[in-house]
């Protein structure tokens, strides 16, 4: 049934099959570029797109569609792994506070008000001047604050599934709490839990583009689509060479939309409030 409303969203399916289509090209990468990524040709400095670059190439002679290929492979991974990592954490800890409660629920819920008060970019920056910038970095930064928006949304659901009369008759025949969450809890949170999802990987793209762009995310040589944006800081390249930032930011626009079109679409899917 969900999947049958999820069909009658136009704008949801025009975003899955955005979105499938772009992981599926940056996928390919290795095997569809048509140059190394990084391969500097100084003949060929900011030639406009042609049959032998189809997108141009950058101020050292890249080409611009190869390394748009190559970037978002980091660029995407970034997102779906600081995605995932955000989710698994946050769910953990929202399941725990939601229904353990008493001082559990009060520390965590501490943390997560504390952890909401966080900004993002300057963590980043702070901490890459101290360790060095790293994908890494950027994924464990991202899903480490990221995290408490699905807490306070697994926490809201334990909290009223534990008063549902299922949940009270497993406890009232003994039992145990794993059961209980891994049986009860889970499968009632990871509706939500995964519209959340959706939505952290569109923020966490759009984090990493805005890190690198400001050189504290992935470094060159390697491409990301933040990176490649910095071509447009030149007012020249910004006016006269479109075809050098317009890629990037266009992948990174879809990528974006697609994602959150998904996450709207999975929501309006199995919320049964709205399909009454």
């Amino acid at each position: 049934m969900a999947l049958r409303r999820f069909r009658k969203n136009p704008m949801a399916v025009v975003g899955a099959i955005l979105l499938t289509i772009i992981v599926t090209l940056v996928a390919l990468a290795p095997w569809i570029s048509p140059y190394d990524p990084n391969a500097i040709n100084l003949q060929a400095i900011r030639t406009p797109p042609s049959s032998e670059h189809w997108l141009g190439t950058d101020s050292t002679g890249r080409d611009v569609l190869s390394r748009l290929l190559a970037g978002g492979r980091v660029s995407l991974t970034v997102g779906f792994l600081s995605a995932f990592f955000a989710v698994m954490i946050g769910t953990i800890a929202g399941v725990t506070a939601g229904w353990f409660g008493g001082v559990i629920d009060a520390v965590i819920s501490r943390v997560i008000d504390i952890m909401l008060t966080v900004p993002p970019i300057l963590v980043v920056i702070v901490l890459a001047g101290i360790f060095g910038p790293d994908v890494r970095l950027l994924v464990a930064v991202i899903a480490g604050l990221a995290w408490p928006s699905s807490a306070r949304i697994a926490r809201g659901v334990v909290l009223s599934l534990r008063e549902e009369e299922f949940v009270q008759a497993s406890r009232a025949i003994g039992s145990r709490n794993g059961y209980i969450v891994v049986k009860h809890l889970i499968p009632g949170v990871l509706p939500p839990v995964i519209v959340a999802a959706t939505l952290l990987v569109s923020e966490a793209v759009l984090l990493e583009s805005a890190l690198s762009f400001l050189g504290a995310g992935v470094q060159p040589p390697q491409a990301s689509w933040g990176n490649t944006l910095t071509e447009a800081q030149s007012l020249t390249v910004l006016s006269s060479m479109p075809w050098m930032w317009i890629p990037a930011g266009l992948m990174i626009a879809l990528t974006v939309l697609s994602a959150m079109a998904v996450g709207d679409g999975v929501r309006d899917a199995i919320d049964p409030r709205k399909n009454r």
